[in-house]
């Protein structure tokens, strides 16, 4: 470890004492394993504290640990990267399947809005105070979380129940389906046959 890793490690754990679970280190990077019960006050101070100013919140994602049968099931993923300082960290919440929410930190980081709602959309995780929590990737009457392990690898029939696909159809707004032909321009047509664009 180098003397700033090391201060910003153990001035974290002398922080947070009873909320760090764990602090990992690979390859020089590290990851903090927090409960998510203090995630927001724990992103608060890392983002504002001057020593560790991680002004940018490059990812949220969430990792499902089923096939590995631990508990909790899930862990919530936050990469925070400090511009001024140019270093870099790993956060991670465990949130249980029987209680699959967490603090939102969309109040912190504008960027949390849409990368919460992926979460949401993929996992199911809920965030807790988010400001539009709904589905971002999938529609709207789409029925469970595809990134879950439990989800079934060829999905759920989707692509062939064409009453599925009727339903999803008829949600979407009525000029989304319709496509002006005359507005759509092709590239120089290519002597081989192809299209160049």
């Amino acid at each position: 470890m180098t003397p700033f890793s090391e201060h910003l490690v153990d001035r974290f754990r002398d922080t947070f004492p009873d909320d760090v679970i764990e602090v990992v280190e690979f390859r020089g990077d590290y990851t903090f394993i927090v409960k998510k019960e203090r995630i927001l006050e724990i992103l608060q101070f890392l983002k504002d504290e001057p020593d560790y100013d991680f002004d940018l919140l490059a990812d949220v994602t969430c990792v499902d640990y089923l096939k590995l049968g631990g508990t909790p099931r899930f862990h919530v993923v936050y990469q925070l990267k400090s511009i001024a300082k140019k270093h870099r960290l790993g956060v991670k919440a465990p949130v249980s399947e029987s209680d699959c929410t967490i603090d939102s930190v969309e109040s912190l980081w504008a960027t949390a809005n849409w990368l919460e709602r992926e979460v949401y959309d993929l996992y199911g995780i809920v965030f807790n105070h988010h400001s539009d929590l709904r589905r971002i990737l999938m529609p709207d009457g789409y029925e469970g979380h595809p990134l879950r392990k439990d989800y079934p690898l060829e999905g759920r029939g989707e692509r062939d129940d064409l009453e599925v696909l009727q339903r999803i159809a008829n949600q979407l707004p009525d000029d989304i389906l319709m496509v002006e032909t005359e507005s759509v321009k092709r590239g120089k047509e290519n002597p081989d046959g192809a299209d160049v664009i």
